[in-house]
């Protein structure tokens, strides 16, 4: 018995901030984080607003396209380092807006991988039996976590959540292998010390520098783009795959050089990799989710198609799944 995914669904907070708006706040410009990055604009959380709120409304669409209401689920899986207390845990808190108790909920914590790892933990433990029905979300605030004065990090990061429910069900078609991997050596990579006090950009209290998102460009771009092509090779070859018969690869959307390359490495055409990272930026742990969900929207994912996921974030972390849709 495997397990497939049978709906998704994503929202972000209302306010889109594009590069022109950042050349407001910091010495930057479109081109210049368009050449770096692929970026355009990102959504960003403003004061009052609630990253629990958009996890719910990403969930509550999945659930509503899949037919199933969040009391007839197993259990809550959700892949973010964004949780607005220390404990309880976020997906606890997803739990009790969504009205689905006593069924366990519990965070992996592994930064821009975490859609990933969550998805990775919900098969297999679909696969032993012990859930039939799991939601499973991507949900980060990472925007709140930069120094607004450092171009470097600050035009990168939006805010967001995509959510997949999935489904036990025995055939061809679901998550056909996953693969998961760190390297604790390279924490210094991609870090924030502490998620601290919050600071939307609209926000009158700053967040000191010391506390803020500290990332070696140069470095995490190397080992993400090799990385990436390894595990996706080595998720293929477990799955009995041939790369060439993948038909979309949806990839984490941390900065379009990155997934050119690795799509370059692997041999893939552009046409085989969905790309959003232009609208939303880097929504860390949900930006495979949103992208997934959008791929969906815009049909570029039919029954049967091959798609491969793939992501590297802080920790360092990365993986892979394969499924047929």
């Amino acid at each position: 018995m495997g397990s497939r995914i049978v709906a998704t669904g994503r929202a972000t907070p209302r306010t889109a901030v594009t590069n022109h708006d950042l050349t407001r706040l910091m010495a930057t410009s479109d081109d210049w984080i368009r050449s770096r990055t692929g970026i355009g604009q990102r959504y960003v959380m403003r004061t009052g607003e609630s990253l629990l709120d958009v996890a719910a409304e990403a969930s509550r669409i999945a659930l509503k396209r899949a037919g199933l209401s969040a009391g007839e689920l197993d259990a809550i899986m959700v892949g973010t380092v964004s949780s607005e207390y220390g404990f309880p845990s976020f997906a606890c808190l997803l739990q009790e807006r969504l009205g689905a108790d006593t069924i366990p909920a519990f965070d992996v914590a592994a930064a821009c991988s975490g859609f990933i790892y969550a998805l990775s933990v919900a098969d297999f433990s679909m696969r032993a039996g012990e859930f039939r029905r799991v939601l499973v979300v991507g949900t980060d605030a990472l925007s709140t976590m930069v120094d607004w004065n450092d171009r470097r990090t600050a035009v990168l990061f939006g805010d967001g959540a995509g959510a997949a429910v999935m489904v036990s069900e025995p055939g061809p078609r679901g998550v056909l292998s996953s693969l998961l991997r760190s390297s604790g050596r390279h924490w210094d990579l991609l870090s924030v010390r502490a998620t601290g006090v919050r600071a939307p950009m609209d926000s009158e209290v700053r967040r000191s520098s010391d506390d803020a998102i500290k990332m070696k460009g140069p470095e995490l771009f190397k080992i993400a783009v090799k990385s990436m092509e390894e595990v996706s090779r080595e998720v293929a070859a477990r799955a009995g795959v041939k790369l060439e018969e993948v038909h979309l690869i949806v990839p984490h959307q941390a900065n379009l050089r990155i997934i050119n390359a690795v799509a370059e490495r692997l041999g893939l055409p552009p046409e085989k990799v969905f790309t959003n990272v232009d609208r939303y930026g880097n929504t860390s742990a949900a930006s495979v989710p949103i992208a997934l969900d959008e791929a969906l929207e815009t049909k570029r994912i039919r029954d049967n198609d091959l798609i491969m996921l793939n992501a590297c974030g802080g920790g360092l972390t990365w993986g892979a799944n394969i499924l047929r849709w």
